[in-house]
């Protein structure tokens, strides 16, 4: 059967796979601290696609008052962000010229102002390499990892020059180096600049074996992987994920792959040591259809811990935190945790939030990983 929730005016077509809580309705959940690891830590947290729709840009003119400040459609997970140690987004579009023009699908050309709200939400840098890195040629490259630099942030996976290309992001978190690699499955059948096959990485085993290992040689000790592949709109991985997954995940210098692409979750996994982190859904996104799986989101929060040997880390905890992209009464990205935490929030939308969380959950858990380690938050409490 089909399930209604009404807030704020608009019906909300939950769907035969949403399971409300049988909490009272009203009921907040608490909020747990982060789990708790002992001796000398770093914390690490990806998200989804940052994809930004000309919806976004309308509601950025709207908050506003006629410049754009995408601020207000991330603040609500400013908090989360920025209590990781480092917070890596997917900047999955180039950025315009300053003041446009702004183009959406099927080649995206977005504000620039986007930039400075995603470093003032506390990211550290994003991964560029997707889909659609080249819309805009080399130009678009430029621009973006421009835009990037002037606000502080870092980038990995699209390149401005040979010289540079192919290389990792090496970040200093707490006096050890966490280099972050990015690649892509395509671009959308758009071929490079000529002369600039190397303007942005290509999913390459080999590749990435490389890169990891020149990461390492220049004093990481840990290294992350962002891969843009997938299907879209499907939650489980296909078989292209899979495979790299395996062969990804079986290099000893990668400690742990972030998935995107797909605008869904998808699941995660522990294969050997490694946590492959299929998809984490969207971010800040507004399809041309929004559905409810187009608007879940994930973020997960990677804590690793020194082994005692040396420039030795291992995962010690890992914690999927659900995200949300409301659209009315105007767009916003929430942390579905803190949001259900919130006594005063209506009955209407907690009913949404839940249904959101179950459906997010569900998605994560179908490779078993909760019996791994995997912790899921904002979720029911046990009875």
């Amino acid at each position: 059967m089909t399930a209604l929730a009404v807030a704020s005016g608009a019906i909300y077509v939950l769907g035969p796979w949403s399971s409300v809580s049988s909490e009272p309705i009203g009921t907040p959940r608490p909020m747990a601290a982060p789990v708790s690891v002992s001796g000398r830590t770093i914390s690490v947290l990806g998200s989804g696609d940052i994809l930004v729709h000309p919806e976004l840009w309308d509601q950025a003119r709207r908050d506003g008052a006629g410049r754009l400040d995408f601020g207000p459609m991330l603040e609500p997970v400013r908090q989360t962000i920025s209590e990781a140690d480092l917070a890596l987004c997917h900047l999955e579009t180039p950025l315009s010229p300053p003041g446009g023009p702004y183009i959406g699908f099927p080649r995206f050309s977005v504000p620039p102002d986007i930039v400075q709200s995603i470093k003032a939400v506390g990211y550290d840098g994003c991964s560029t390499a997707s889909n659609h890195t080249i819309d805009q040629g080399y130009d678009g490259v430029q621009r973006t990892l421009d835009t990037l630099d002037e606000a502080g942030l870092g980038h990995t996976g699209s390149y401005r020059t040979e010289r540079g290309a192919g290389a990792a992001k090496i970040y200093d978190v707490k006096d050890v180096k966490v280099a972050h690699l990015s690649y892509t499955k395509s671009y959308n059948g758009l071929r490079p600049p000529a002369g600039k096959g190397w303007i942005s990485n290509l999913i390459d085993v080999q590749a990435i074996r490389r890169a990891a290992a020149r990461a390492r040689q220049a004093g990481a000790e840990i290294v992350v992987v962002s891969m843009h592949w997938g299907t879209e709109y499907e939650h489980e991985p296909d078989v292209d994920q899979q495979m790299w997954a395996r062969e990804v995940a079986a290099i000893e210098d990668v400690d742990l792959i972030f998935g995107h692409h797909a605008h869904v979750v998808q699941p995660v996994e522990r294969i050997g040591d490694t946590w492959v982190v299929y998809g984490m859904g969207n971010h800040i996104a507004r399809h041309a259809q929004p559905v409810n799986a187009n608007r879940d989101g994930v973020m997960v929060r990677v804590t690793f811990k020194a082994t005692g040997q040396a420039r030795s880390w291992k995962v010690a905890a890992i914690e999927a935190i659900p995200t949300f992209v409301d659209l009315n009464p105007d767009i916003r990205l929430v942390d579905l945790e803190r949001r259900l935490a919130d006594p005063t929030l209506s009955p209407g939308r907690r009913s949404i939030y839940e249904a959101a969380v179950e459906r997010i959950e569900g998605n994560l858990l179908t490779r078993a990983a909760d019996t791994r380690g995997l912790v899921v938050r904002g979720v029911a409490p046990s009875p």
